[in-house]
């Protein structure tokens, strides 16, 4: 049974607007614990005795059982209810960040990691259903950039916060600072929501194997994505393995989809041409929140040598312009057209991108200032009108299955985008570096005046002066190396990004106020 939403003119009713404020604390926990880890594996890893190759699925683990939950919260919302499915999702998800903290083997963490990202996955989508099902579509100004502003600055400031509980505290903070915010929000939903009821009829034509070909199906790719640019993609066994599953459980999937009575998930959502469109532009601007939240650490920790805290603190300007440009946003998208907000929002990504094409090894936090004010700005410019424009005019029964495949597309848009980021570097710095070795070569007299210098400037300390100077001679063409693979995968995102903006005006304007919005 759908929720029934108010009348376009009504007010905001106080009861619904605080439960959905619980719902979006919920999913802001939920997000942020994609990214909590990634600054913290190394103190993580030294805490559980994990090797090198084991940590990273402290962080993979987690995205996969994700990326199956989320579309797969659409069937459970509409079988258990909106109230129950968020309970059930918020309660697992803090006892499973419990049981993380307590974890004493690799092994444990990386089984509860998945268990917290496949029970709570599902509070995202929930909650993006929720808002565009229980409020009019005249207040989508004020309820659009809240959910917009959680769903993008959770993960760019995700590093930021595990760097400073790591750094205060110690790695099990990571996950007990979900405890108290968990039950805080499992309980004043259970208190609060009642927006539909379950339909527990649903469960006797439940689509089992359309559930375990999605799983195959979404698991495998976010394995291949996640590991491939580390393994030299299908050279790993393991890897090939994964892709063929993939590949066949992709064709089964697809087949259930189409032909089964009550498919696991619905894709008749994407004959809404506005619903397809937003979904490819939520892919698009995956990789710009999920990439650039990547870039920017990687070369601030390797190439200028910061810790994960001055990482953070350097980082944190993109989340301050999501704060200040939120209620901007919200405001415009009432009055202006929502095409030319994603074409500036997508303008003001190239341009931030284009001025790090010109990056150097001594650029810190005042050369990359603009970019990141730029991207902080773009990301809420881009969020809202995509939310409404893929979500605004879906009737409410449609609403919770087309969430979920909404931000799944928003996920896998990060994952192809850091697998795609990846493999770019590392191609394009092998590519560099072979160019650079061409030129310094025994015989070129500028690089042997070069070492020469170096070799004098090394004379006065223990060792032998030569090879000190050879090695500060391949460190620094290294770098250059790297550098130059930066500056190319920024130009590559620049006309990324550039393309989505030309395309905005293929999109179909939405009706003012949303279509389904208001319908019963």
């Amino acid at each position: 049974m759908a929720a029934t939403p108010a009348p376009a003119d009504a007010p905001i009713d106080r009861r619904r607007m605080v439960a959905f404020i619980c719902m979006v604390f919920g999913m802001f926990m939920a997000i942020l614990d994609i990214q909590i880890v990634s600054a913290s594996l190394a103190e993580i890893q030294a805490g559980l005795s994990a090797s090198a190759d084991e940590i990273p699925w402290v962080q993979t683990s987690y995205l996969i059982a994700e990326v199956i939950s989320i579309p797969l919260s659409g069937t459970l919302s509409r079988v258990l209810s909106t109230r129950w499915m968020f309970v059930i999702s918020a309660g697992g998800f803090t006892l499973m960040s419990l049981m993380c903290a307590t974890s004493s083997t690799i092994g444990e963490m990386i089984v509860w990691r998945a268990l917290q990202g496949f029970i709570g996955g599902g509070m995202i989508p929930t909650v993006f259903a929720s808002a565009f099902t229980i409020f009019p579509a005249s207040k989508r100004s004020i309820v659009s950039p809240m959910i917009g502003l959680v769903a993008t600055l959770a993960p760019t400031i995700g590093p930021t916060v595990g760097g400073y509980l790591t750094d205060l505290f110690n790695w099990h903070w990571l996950f007990l600072i979900n405890i108290v915010p968990g039950i805080f929000v499992t309980v004043s939903t259970y208190l609060l929501v009642d927006f539909d009821k379950p339909n527990l009829d649903l469960l006797k034509r439940f689509d089992w194997a359309g559930l375990g070909l999605m799983a195959a199906f979404l698991g495998c790719l976010e394995y291949v994505l996640e590991e491939g640019p580390t393994h030299d993609w299908f050279q790993e066994e393991a890897i090939f393995v994964a892709a063929i599953v993939c590949g066949v459980a992709c064709i089964g999937f697809f087949w259930r989809a189409l032909t089964a009575e009550q498919p696991i998930v619905d894709l008749r959502a994407f004959s809404d041409r506005n619903f397809a469109a937003g979904c490819l532009f939520s892919f698009v601007m995956g990789i710009g929140l999920y990439g650039l939240t990547y870039l920017y650490p990687v070369y601030l920790g390797r190439v200028r040598g910061y810790s994960a805290l001055q990482i953070g603190e350097t980082m944190f300007v993109s989340g301050l312009c999501m704060f200040a440009t939120a209620p901007i946003a919200g405001r415009l998208s009432a009055k202006v057209d929502p095409r030319i907000m994603m074409a500036i929002g997508f303008t003001g990504f190239a341009a931030g991108t284009w001025i790090v094409t010109g990056i150097t090894k001594d650029w810190d936090f005042y050369e990359l200032l603009w970019p990141q004010i730029l991207r902080g700005c773009s990301l809420m410019l881009c969020m809202i009108p995509i939310n409404n424009i893929a979500l605004g005019t879906l009737p409410p029964a449609r609403m919770k299955n087309a969430s979920g495949l909404y931000n799944l597309t928003r996920n896998l848009g990060g994952a192809v985008g850091l697998a795609l980021i990846n493999t770019a570097l590392n191609d394009r710095w092998d590519l560099h570096l072979a160019r650079l070795h061409e030129r310094f070569t025994w015989t070129n007299p500028m690089v042997l005046e070069r070492l020469d210098s170096m070799a004098k400037g090394f004379a006065g300390l223990a060792g032998n002066p030569d090879a000190m100077a050879l090695k500060a001679m391949m460190n620094t063409v290294r770098m250059q190396g790297l550098l130059m693979s930066f500056s190319d995968v920024f130009l590559m995102l620049t006309v990324l990004f550039v393309l989505m903006a030309c395309a905005t005006p293929m999109i179909r304007r939405p009706r003012p106020g949303g279509a389904g919005a208001d319908a019963h």
